[in-house]
């Protein structure tokens, strides 16, 4: 099962910058386009989200927490596997979810649950 969340871990983390990546930027390009060209803003052509530090802050710390906690699942698995649930509910709370956060959260929170339920590490 460690295997398992290790892998899990990893891979939603990946997943997850993806996302982080297109959301951060996102939010970085309206920003810019606001001051460049402000009748798009005001045409409702584009919108800012509500709270930009949020989606920047968690756009790069949660996919860290689902890598981190996948490479921690074999060694410390409780740690591992309270950092990826950590991850699935940041991920939940800044991104929502929908098409493009539901493979990551998902991975990220069997990987989580996967990794506290270990109990005897895995036999090679």
């Amino acid at each position: 099962m460690r295997n398992a969340a290790l892998m899990l871990g990893v891979i939603g983390g990946i997943i997850g910058m993806i996302v982080g990546f297109f959301s951060y930027a996102y939010t970085q390009a309206v920003d810019i386009i606001g001051e460049k060209a402000p009748e798009v803003l005001e045409q409702g052509v584009l919108e800012q989200v509500d709270n930009v530090g949020l989606i920047r802050f968690m756009a790069l710390f949660a996919p860290l927490l689902a890598i981190a906690g996948g490479a921690m699942a074999r060694s410390r698995a409780r740690i591992g596997g309270g950092l990826m649930l950590a991850s699935a509910a940041g991920m939940y709370y800044a991104f929502h979810f929908n098409a493009f956060t539901m493979f990551p959260i998902a991975m990220c929170a069997l990987g989580g649950v996967l990794a506290i339920a270990a109990v005897n590490p895995d036999e090679h």
